[in-house]
């Protein structure tokens, strides 16, 4: 199946977000939704140390326990997944969308997802997983590895749902932002949603060019479009405007080449995405 909207679920809060936003996208997008449960059965670490210094009996006799024990771990860990997915399939249906598909795979996240990218329209993704109640002033290192491995829209999510109604590109006139501005005005997603297109930097000519061509582009699409040039740091400048004009949703480039590409880099310690209860489309 491809051109589907994708979610990839665990057990954190943030899941019962992603659930939402991604049924909104798929019903949006008119593309089918799939759940992606991905089960990570790495071995403990620890575990391996505990046999050092035993006698050769007592250490086969821990060894089997202990491959027992693993086991143990893996069907639990995958009927936990089994039941997630289900969870969230119901979900989905009540939010609208029609056959939700689901899918569980054992293996790692990113390295999963980056085998399915060629089915992937849009990817949702919590802020943070399963650990975000032990960091929660980090993203989650997850989402940071999809970002830089990930040639897809990624739709970075709250643990709760907001209709988007005044959505804000964050604009700095890189390939990236453009392209974008591009597919916003292409895309169904946005259908019927004010944009907000908001260039961080002096007002020079060369800037209100790029903001020109960006309204332009979005009016042309039947938007109603609104936009902005302001002076000053990137996180404070966007954030009150998001603040100023009740923004739904953030729209910004993975990897510019302006300032607003530091919002992203070093991500687990930024202060804009770390702290955003909004919803962040980033875009590669």
């Amino acid at each position: 199946m491809t051109d589907q909207v994708m979610a990839a679920i665990d057990g954190s809060h943030f899941s019962t977000g992603v659930c939402d936003y991604a049924a909104w996208a798929s019903q949006a997008m008119a593309a089918p939704l799939t759940f992606l449960h991905v089960v990570d059965n790495h071995p403990q670490v620890a575990e391996a140390n505990l046999t050092g210094n035993i006698g050769l009996g007592s250490r086969e006799h821990l060894l089997e326990e202990l491959s027992t024990l693993d086991e143990q771990r893996a069907r639990l860990a995958q009927e936990h997944g089994r039941v997630t997915l289900d969870a969230a399939k119901a979900r989905a249906v009540e939010d609208g969308v029609e056959t939700p598909a689901s899918r569980q795979r054992n293996g790692e996240l990113v390295e999963t997802l980056t085998e399915l990218e060629d089915e992937i329209r849009l990817l949702v993704i919590g802020k943070r997983g399963e650990s975000a109640h032990q960091a929660p002033e980090h993203l989650g290192s997850n989402l940071e590895r999809v970002v830089r491995s990930l040639h897809r829209p990624i739709l970075m999510v709250p643990d709760e749902f907001r209709t988007p109604r005044h959505v804000m590109i964050a604009f700095d006139g890189s390939k990236t932002t453009r392209k974008g501005v591009e597919m916003i005005a292409q895309s169904p997603l946005f259908k019927g949603v004010d944009c907000h297109v908001v260039m961080v930097g002096a007002e020079v000519a060369d800037l209100r060019s790029q903001l020109d061509w960006a309204l332009k582009t979005l009016s042309d699409a039947g938007f109603e479009a609104h936009g902005e040039i302001r002076a000053g740091e990137v996180e404070s400048s966007l954030r009150g405007y998001a603040d100023e004009h009740d923004i739904d949703m953030l729209v910004m480039g993975a990897y510019g080449h302006s300032r607003v590409r530091h919002l992203l880099v070093g991500s687990t310690t930024t202060t804009m995405l770390r702290r955003a209860s909004l919803p962040v489309l980033l875009l590669r």
